[in-house]
């Protein structure tokens, strides 16, 4: 008899057995069983088709290690899900994950001590096996059939929602729910103090959760296609490209949600921070990175205890949180990791606390003004500030006090402290922080009193000043003058030809009419603007007036006033003595703005253009943002002009910008092609601004202005500058001198490189991110906020085609008329 494998069939034969091997390796690549465990020293599991990982991993920065899943076909390693979350592995090589005599999933650490376990009973020895699936779901799985999973790790989400996984509540066991607990710190998987639930009274509504007894946001409830309390959820994926639905478990044994992508190619995930923030991310291949579409809530500070106690949480500083006067931090070590919930500690304890005194003196008070007061306070009722800091200082456990008409207290821990100073004076309170009497000034102690009677009596003066003023500049008015709904004041024509002297200061103009400069009876200096073209009639002037004069922003233009007499309709606004923002990029020869100006007018138009999107009544889209409409204050302060005129105009969009041709090189490509228009077109406006902001010159320049640069010595402009900023970002990358490369690239050069260059690459991705030719791969304006703010991180943009579109159009005299022609006209 020939041998098995003759001469002649040997490559057939192994042939046949490498097949074999091959075969079996990927059977076993994405299982663990007893006898084929996962140790540290092997490559990870992966699933069938490559999608996710399982493994030994150890978090940026971190000297631990654990065993998690991640995504296996991306550049940035991102974990989805921990198991030894609270417990680090020692050493990996001498760990495995197994499947443990009695059936559970283990992972044992020097292969003897169980850290973890899947901990299910009534499992029969030796017939289960652990698989990872290509949802990123670990499975613990019946070893003869797969599709039976008696443990899953979608039951036990960490701080990630992966598609598939359902997110909900036990409908039968009060309590028990599939929550999302985020990460203690960036580096440490642990979990931390906040989470993410299903109303567990019922509703369909998410909770934010801090320690699961505090909720400070919800999602309000489905509506079938959104919540409530998200409308950008719109915005996010058409609906042809995910599902999302609810399955409401009255006469079930769970309520959950779930959520699917239809296109298998998008990558995406609903992430709780460590920093308490929700937000929904994907993977955008071309930048390799994730890039969040909405979080909330919005303002990090309004997650609750997010700096600790005895801490002051401040929304426009990269540092969010910092120790009050006269404390500091709990742990320093845990502060910077990034994890401030520890808070803060006092240096010197209240003298009332030890019943005793130091010298005679006794705790004082110091005085903090414009925050947002905790809402945990104690009423109490008296007469005067006196007799309210007299009974905070009666109770050895009170630690602050507010006076405002009424008295407020706080005990024990002082948590959720805000300084608004930065945003806005409108809601904001003063309140006294008590410390040891060590801790204060003697004069500041002694003088405490003096200075609040002081500054009541200075208010009051004032108070009583301004009435008199205001009353004195009525008298001098004439009598049609009358004051409308809120604050707004109704001029007549005649009134406002007497104060800017018969429009004869002209400050400037653009499509919507001229702007003069004027001087009220009471020294006010104002801009008054008459609108041309404008039809409306004067009862709905007066109606739109109205609610645009409510509107009020520290980055938004105040409307102080208006006429509105046949047809004659004029504005009043306050009076930017900076004037606008093109004047001092592209014509102030003398003066050239800082960076650190450039940038915080950059911040300061994002979140005006995200107060007008998202924290109106009604969402107002500007429709028009670009430098000129972009006004500055004494102190360089951005304020957005012109955001009413897109609502007063009735959004008759079409006319406007046919007529302001000086509006081309912002318009974003859904105007040309006449499709609906969204907010994501003033964040188009916005990325094409960003940029001239860093340059300081014009993105689009005619033949004429690049040879007037050429003959003066600069830059050739021989491209379009938001091409030269996407192809410095996508070039090559930017790290290291890169990093140079880009600055000198990129920002003025009348800066001679003076410049942060962090923050230059940040606000240059922030930019080519906002033009993407796609409106729904562009951020929403409070995700720039983010951005710019330092608090989310953005990966590298693809370079938009309509830029390559704009290159070769800027070797042409008339791309202005072009652009032009492409739209409509009346």
């Amino acid at each position: 008899m020939a041998p098995p494998c003759s001469s002649a069939l040997v490559l057939p034969c192994l042939l046949v057995i490498a097949m074999a091997a091959l075969q079996s390796a990927v059977v076993f690549a994405d299982t663990v069983t007893a006898k084929r465990p996962l140790s540290g020293s092997q490559s990870a599991l992966v699933s069938k088709r490559r999608k996710f990982a399982l493994g030994f991993f150890q978090p940026e920065n971190s000297q631990h290690w654990y065993l998690g899943i991640w995504y296996n076909q991306i550049s940035k390693h991102t974990p989805v899900w921990v198991a030894n979350r609270g417990t680090p592995i020692s050493n990996p090589d001498t760990s495995q994950l197994t499947i443990a005599t009695d059936g559970n999933m283990v992972l044992l650490d020097n292969s003897t001590t169980a850290i973890w376990s899947t901990n299910i009973s009534k499992i029969a020895s030796n017939s289960t096996v652990g698989v990872i699936l290509d949802t990123g779901n670990l499975v613990l799985a019946d070893a003869s059939n797969t599709s039976i999973i008696h443990w899953q790790s979608f039951d036990h989400f960490g701080n990630t929602w992966l598609p598939g996984g359902k997110l909900g509540r036990n409908n039968k066991l009060a309590g028990v729910s599939t929550r999302l607990v985020a990460w203690k710190a960036r580096n440490d998987p642990s979990p931390g103090v906040f989470s993410l639930e299903l109303d567990p009274n019922g509703t369909s509504q998410y909770l934010l959760e801090w320690s699961i007894t505090q909720q400070y946001w919800t999602s309000g409830n489905w509506t079938g296609r959104i919540f409530a309390d998200v409308p950008e959820m719109t915005g996010c994926y058409p609906s042809s490209t995910y599902t999302f639905d609810y399955v409401n478990g009255e006469n079930e044994s769970e309520s959950y949600f779930v959520y699917d992508l239809k296109d298998e190619s998008v990558l995406t995930r609903f992430f709780l921070s460590e920093m308490g923030q929700i937000q929904f991310l994907t993977w955008i291949y071309a930048a390799k990175d994730w890039m969040p579409f909405w979080s909330q809530p919005k303002v990090k500070c309004d997650v609750y205890s997010l700096c600790g106690p005895f801490s002051v949480c401040t929304e426009n500083a990269l540092t969010s949180c910092s120790c009050l006067r006269g404390f500091s931090e709990q742990n320093v070590g845990e502060w910077l990791q990034g994890d401030h919930t520890s808070g803060c500690r006092r240096n010197v304890e209240l003298q009332c606390s030890s019943n005793a005194s130091v010298m005679g003196r006794t705790d004082g008070f110091y005085t903090m003004a414009n925050v947002r007061l905790p809402s945990n306070a104690e009423s109490v009722v008296v007469i005067g500030n006196d007799q309210c800091e007299q009974a905070c200082l009666r109770s050895c456990s009170c630690t602050a006090y507010s006076y405002n008409g009424s008295c407020s207290l706080w005990h024990g821990d002082l948590i959720n402290l805000q300084d608004v100073s930065a945003i806005s004076s409108q809601g904001s309170s003063t309140v006294l922080i008590r410390l040891a009497a060590s801790e204060l000034s003697g004069q500041k102690q002694k003088n405490t009193k003096n200075l609040i009677t002081i500054a009541i009596v200075a208010t009051s003066v004032l108070v009583l000043m301004i009435a008199a003023l205001f009353f004195i500049f009525r008298r001098r008015m004439v009598k049609q003058t009358t004051r409308v709904e809120g604050s707004l004041i109704a001029f007549t024509y005649r009134d406002l030809k007497s104060v800017t002297k018969n429009f004869s200061e002209k400050l400037g103009g653009g499509a919507f009419g001229l702007v003069f400069k004027g001087s009220l009876p009471d020294a006010t200096v104002v801009a008054v603007k008459k609108l041309e073209g404008f039809r409306q009639g004067e009862k709905q002037f007066r109606a739109e007036v109205s609610t645009i004069g409510n509107i009020q922003h520290v980055n938004l233009i105040r409307l102080l006033g208006f006429c509105s007499e046949k047809s004659r309709r004029l504005l009043v606004y306050e009076y930017m003595p900076n004037g606008s923002l093109d004047k001092q990029l592209f014509d102030n020869k003398k003066h050239v703005l800082s960076w650190n100006t450039r940038y915080q007018i950059a911040l300061g138009i994002a979140r005006g253009l995200d107060y007008l999107h998202e924290k109106c009544r009604d969402c107002i889209i500007h429709c028009d943002i670009k430098p000129e409409n972009i006004l500055l204050d004494g102190s360089f302060a951005p304020k957005v002009a012109d955001f009413g005129l897109a609502k007063l105009m009735g959004r008759d969009i079409s006319r406007v910008l046919t007529t302001a041709r000086g509006t081309v090189g912002y318009i974003a490509p859904e105007w040309i092609a006449g499709t609906a228009v969204t907010a994501k077109a003033d964040v188009f406006s916005y990325g094409m601004t960003l940029l001239e902001i860093v340059s300081g010159r014009r993105n689009v320049q005619g033949r004429r202005r690049r040879q007037e640069q050429q003959d003066d010595g600069g830059a050739a402009a021989d491209r379009p500058f938001p091409l030269v900023a996407a192809g410095r970002l996508v070039g090559g990358g930017v790290g290291g001198g890169r990093r140079e490369e880009l600055v000198s690239a990129v920002v003025d050069c009348r800066l001679g490189g003076d410049a942060d260059m962090g923050e230059v690459e940040r606000a240059c991705r922030v930019a080519c991110w906002c033009i993407q030719d796609d409106e729904n791969a562009r951020p929403a304006m409070a995700t720039v906020v983010q951005v710019l703010e330092g608090l989310v991180e953005i990966g590298v943009p693809p370079i938009p085609r309509s830029l390559q579109f704009l290159a070769e159009l800027a070797d042409q005299s008339n791309y202005l008329q072009f652009f032009s022609d492409l739209l409509p006209s009346n």
